[in-house]
Order: structure tokens, then sequence, then C-alpha cells
């Protein structure tokens, strides 16, 4: 699943649920952004809490304001699994570069520079990953109200090395929805369908993914989350993949965030153990 590992996501986000004018009180009208574009930028006093798809799983429902850049990133991401030989890998610098371009619409770059690949005997793997370019439309919530959500549809180009890229172009659609809960808990859900070349290499795959987040606030701007995440193909020989992912984020300013946490493997066809560390910067 080199697309899902190349996501970025941010649970703090989910923490973030908005009502009325962003930096206004909570039962102003909002002001009409639909105006503004590429050209005519969101002024900085109207643009919503800071929001990303990173680090949890599941893919945030807000877009970034239009005319604003948004930049995502692991500094790296370290993941063992140890059903067959067991298999290192570390994944330096992915990162998700994303640009709203009206104000319920963005476009996302995600590359993965280079990964190392090495297997319990010796053999290594090392190269760029793949490349995915995707597109998130916020069908609401995105600056009001107690619900938030979107369809992101994404497509995968093999421009990785050899043994790291899926060698096909492979591609899918994400359902991100976001809520308040009661005593100051927010809930994230999303469905993915993700079109994937099968590692027999001989046809396409359909794997439907499946997660849930829950978020809270910890101590002034750190934030906590604890996430599963389960993953389920139309191959009828690959078994179910189930984790757990528990994580932190910490605020620095309204437009810098940095993040870290762990993902646990839940069952013996997903990834045993991954940790990793990153930000999000918004310009």
């Amino acid at each position: 699943m080199a697309i899902l590992c190349s996501k970025m996501h941010i649970a703090a986000a989910l923490l973030g649920i908005h009502g009325g004018e962003p930096g206004g009180s909570a039962g102003a009208v909002p002001p009409n952004k639909g105006v503004y574009g590429l050209g005519n930028p969101t002024p900085r006093h109207l643009m919503r809490p800071l929001s990303a798809d990173r680090p949890d799983t599941t893919e945030s429902p807000y877009t970034v304001d239009a005319g604003h850049t948004q930049i995502e990133l692991s500094f790296a991401e370290w993941t063992r699994k140890d059903d067959g030989p067991r298999t290192d890998t570390v994944d330096f610098l992915p990162i998700n570069i994303k640009l709203g371009i009206t104000n319920s619409d963005e476009v996302q770059l995600v590359i993965s520079p280079y990964s190392v690949i090495e297997e319990d005997g010796g053999a290594r793997t090392a190269g760029p990953g793949d490349t995915a370019i995707r597109f998130k439309h916020n069908f609401w919530g995105n600056d009001s109200g107690g619900t938030a959500l979107a369809i992101m549809p994404f497509i995968s180009l093999p421009t990785g090395a050899s043994g790291i890229s899926a060698d096909r172009i492979e591609g899918g659609f994400i359902l991100p929805f976001a809520m308040g809960l009661p005593a100051g808990f927010s809930l994230g859900l999303m469905a993915e369908l993700d079109f994937v070349w099968n590692d027999d290499g001989t046809a396409y795959d359909l794997d439907f993914v499946h997660t849930a987040v829950l978020g809270h606030d910890l101590v002034g701007d750190l934030a906590g989350f604890v996430e599963y995440v389960g993953a389920a193909s139309s191959d009828s020989e690959t078994d179910y993949r189930a984790t757990a992912n528990l994580g932190l984020t910490l605020g620095l300013g309204p437009d810098v965030q940095l993040d870290g946490g762990v993902e646990l493997g839940l069952t013996e066809a997903a990834d045993d153990l991954r940790v990793y560390l990153g930000m999000t910067v918004r310009f």
C-alpha cells in the first residue's frame, strides 16, 4: 500500500472543528469566501484553523484556503514487518505539497524522495518512490458547522525505483468525514477505495480502507489521538490488515505544527510497527 504510506495526515485538524467566522465568535455569520482564488488569496484574518492530512491515516475533510500553500512532511518513517523474512523500511522526507485553488478545492502533490528496504539476510533496495496527484473537494463544513465532509480522488504514477515502485498506475478515491463530540472530543471517519497492482504482477485488486480516529486536546497546544485502520482486499489470498495508531501533535503558532507517533500491527498481515516524526507548515 505505497499510496497509504505516502499520505500525509494530522489528527489535530479534527480537534479544531469550528463554527462561525474564523477568528470570530461561534455564532457569527461566515463571510462569502467564494470570491477568493489563486489570483486573489484569502486574507489571513479569514483563514480557517490549520488542518492537515497527517500524521494519522484518516484524511482531513478541510481544504487549504484559496491562494495559500501547505507543506506536510515526515522527517523519517521507519516500518518493520516480520511476516516472512523480517523487513525494515525507512522513508526519508516523504512530502505532500498542497495548494488551495478555491475556497472548497485544493490540489496535492505527494512525493517520496528516497526509501531504503532491507530484508533479513542482507537484501537491500533503495531509491525514490512513486508520485501521487490528489484533488480534494469539501462538500460542507470548511468554515462553519459541527461536521465536515470531502471527497479526494487520486492517481499514483510509477516514478519510483525498481523494487519500490508499484510499476503500474494506481488510483482511487477517499471520503473523509469529521465531527465534534461532547467533552471536547472529536471523531474522524474515512472510507477509501484503492485500485492497486497485486504482488503477483498479474492484475489490479481493489482495496477497501476504513479508519476511525478519536482526538482530544491535552495541555495547551499539545493534542493526542488514537486511531484504528483496517484494509480488506478483493484478492482472496490477501488477509485483512488492521493497525492501531497512537500519536501527538504540537501547535507552534497558527501555521506550524509538529507531530509524531507509532502504529502497531493488530493482524499478522499488517506491518508490525511504524514510527514517524514530522511537521506541517502553511504559507
